[in-house]
């Protein structure tokens, strides 16, 4: 019996290279909201969490919009020299995206926003390469918060732990991390199973562009004013940049 053309594998882990549509809509939505909004901001993430990241665009979805997304299609949006750019002086604001950072257009005012980015924080858990805040220490007992079935896994973190009359009892005292010290991937995950909290999530306001005032700096910083300086073609595939992949859903 001859095959079937329909008995074919397909493996579930395949998925579609982001093409040139995918960075032709994140343009197209810049330079949208460049028009719609009359405030920008660039914006660095600290501790980066997108399901926080997530929420605040939930929250402030009735007058602003959140863009996160690979730097270069960003600037691209924006305009990366004098020539390119959308609207007077927004090119500044394209030279400063670099590393983890992202884009804010809001109607709420400067003042209200730079207020807001300097009180707001969130607490999340430290992940590996993080620096230790504090030294943690478990002393030798019971950890009663655990179930038996979770022994062998806080064993295999590098827990000094074993199973007495079907309770997870730590044999030695044990330092978790050290103050100051590089967190590493069994100690984040150690300090997660605690509900130890460690890094805060933050968003610091680098610049701003307004429709009212132009370009202005908040966060210091050693970019060379070039203006008419361009790398790269426009649509060229990126290598290594910080930011994955768009999260900006609505």
């Amino acid at each position: 019996m001859p095959r079937s053309k329909r008995d074919k594998k397909v493996s579930l882990t395949k998925t579609d290279r982001k093409g040139l549509a995918w960075k032709q809509r994140i343009i197209d939505d810049i330079r949208f909201c460049v028009e719609k909004y009359p405030n920008i901001f660039v914006f660095q993430v600290q501790n980066m969490r997108n399901n926080l990241l997530k929420d605040l665009r939930q929250e402030w979805k009735r007058n602003s919009r959140f863009i996160f997304g690979k730097n270069r299609i960003m600037q691209i949006g924006l305009g990366r020299t004098e020539a390119e750019e959308v609207e007077t002086g927004i090119h500044k604001l394209s030279k400063r995206l670099n590393g983890q950072v992202g884009l804010l257009f809001t109607e709420k005012t400067k003042e209200e926003v730079l207020k807001w980015a300097e009180n707001y924080w969130a607490v999340e858990y430290a992940r590996s390469g993080f620096t230790a805040t504090e030294t943690v220490t478990l002393p030798a007992g019971p950890l009663e918060e655990f179930a038996h079935s979770m022994e062998p896994h806080l064993r295999s973190l590098g827990l000094p732990t074993k199973l007495e009359k079907g309770i997870v009892t730590i044999y030695s005292d044990y330092t978790v991390c050290e103050e100051g010290k590089v967190l590493t991937p069994e100690q984040a995950r150690i300090l997660k199973l605690l509900g130890k909290p460690m890094a805060k999530f933050r968003l610091t306001m680098k610049c701003s562009w307004t429709k009212a005032d132009g370009f202005q700096l908040h966060v210091e910083d050693d970019v060379e004013e070039d203006e008419n300086k361009a790398t790269d073609s426009p649509m060229e595939e990126e290598e290594g940049d910080d930011a994955d992949e768009d999260i900006d859903e609505e």
